[in-house]
């Protein structure tokens, strides 16, 4: 059954009192339109992902590198922006349903998406909800109010997930409404299968709310330390975080030796708990016999990637006295974004020596240190 995802991202952001829109303020680097996008990348069944946009915030889309989604301008309203959309996807061949999620919820979990796929095989329609636990209260226009039964009430989340042609020619039918969720466009209580929702998953709507789920974040950051050293010989290339450096000598190493990478590596395993570089890429085995630690980077990134782990910086020292490596530190810092998907500003290279002192002073060998910070956002 193919799926796929719609995340509106059109509204004004008018509660929200801040000169940049809501879906475009980061936490570990990230805005809230990417740490949704990237929750759903994970999974295999959604065919198409669509970012909904406001015209008047383009020029904050276009600054998030975004691949292999479709982006389309939103309309006045939550229901016109869902409903331009619904009309791109219904014309998709092998898409039977649509999971219709609100940027400034991204909070929510991969389980959740789960359970939400699972109910969606025999239920037309499912919805994530919470029960309401405070005392629930109406106040008339007299300032005078009524205690009301809170078990006849609860909260909807999003995503929701629909029939597609369904909830696309309810959308037609209703243009115009003003529908707080989509939800609100069902007419049919059988239809409706709800689920638990998380109360994680709550939807930021003011400055505090993101000042909640920036905390959230940091009680899931845990810090890692990495450290590599390699022998300088003739004969052999110096790669440092990936670059190919100018230089007379090279590292010996079982791989490409290049220390930066490797220190990085060791940083992001003992963050995430998952051993060391040698545990993971043994230097016994010939697979890994000069191979480009590029690659080994890129498989670490998409292990903690699925462990849900995001990096939130790195701090990086280069110590040797040969060669100079500040002329580098800006070519070493892209390449390093580039390879940890994570934005440079994130990325800190200090250039440091020994003062002439041991192997690393009489400039026979170099060394990388790595201390780094990652959040688990499940």
């Amino acid at each position: 059954m193919g799926y796929s995802f719609i995340l509106l991202a059109g509204g004004e952001s008018s509660r929200f009192k801040s000169n940049l829109p809501k879906p475009y303020h980061k936490i570990a680097g990230k805005t809230l339109i990417e740490i949704s996008i990237d929750k759903i990348k994970q999974f295999k069944q959604f065919k198409k992902i669509i970012i909904v946009y406001n015209k008047k915030h383009l020029k904050y889309l276009k600054k998030i590198n975004l691949k292999n989604v479709i982006i389309i301008c939103g309309g006045s309203t939550r229901e016109r922006s869902t409903y331009n959309a619904l009309s791109y996807l219904q014309k998709q061949k092998g898409i039977k349903k649509v999971l219709i999620h609100d940027a400034a919820r991204p909070n929510f979990s991969k389980n959740l998406i789960k359970k939400i796929c699972v109910e969606s095989k025999k239920n037309l329609v499912v919805i994530p909800v919470l029960e309401l636990q405070d005392s629930l209260k109406e106040r008339n226009k007299k300032n005078k109010f009524k205690n009301l039964k809170r078990n006849n009430f609860f909260l909807t989340q999003t995503p929701q997930c629909f029939n597609i042609k369904e909830i696309f020619n309810l959308h037609k039918k209703n243009k115009g409404t003003h529908a707080d969720d989509d939800l609100s466009l069902i007419e049919s209580n059988n239809k409706i299968k709800f689920i638990n929702g998380e109360k994680k998953n709550f939807k930021i709507t003011n400055t505090d709310d993101l000042d909640l789920l920036k905390d959230i974040c940091k009680s899931n950051l845990k810090i890692g330390i990495g450290f590599d050293v390699h022998r300088l010989v003739k004969g052999r290339k110096l790669f440092l975080g990936g670059v190919k450096i100018p230089s007379s000598v090279g590292t010996l190493g079982h791989s490409d030796g290049d220390p930066v990478l490797h220190a990085i590596i060791d940083a992001i395993l003992g963050a995430c708990q998952m051993g060391d570089i040698g545990e993971k890429f043994s230097n016994k085995n010939k697979r890994f016999k000069d191979i480009s630690s590029s690659k080994l980077i890129k498989v670490v990134i998409d292990q903690i990637k699925n462990k849900n782990y995001e990096i939130n910086n790195l701090d990086v020292n280069i110590i040797t006295e040969t060669p100079k490596i500040n002329k580098f530190k800006n070519k070493i810092i892209k390449n390093i974004s580039r390879l940890c998907k994570i934005p440079v500003e994130c990325i800190n290279i200090k250039a440091k020596t020994t003062e002439k002192l041991g192997v690393i002073g009489r400039e026979e060998a170099i060394a990388s240190e790595v201390i780094i910070s990652v959040i688990k956002y499940d």
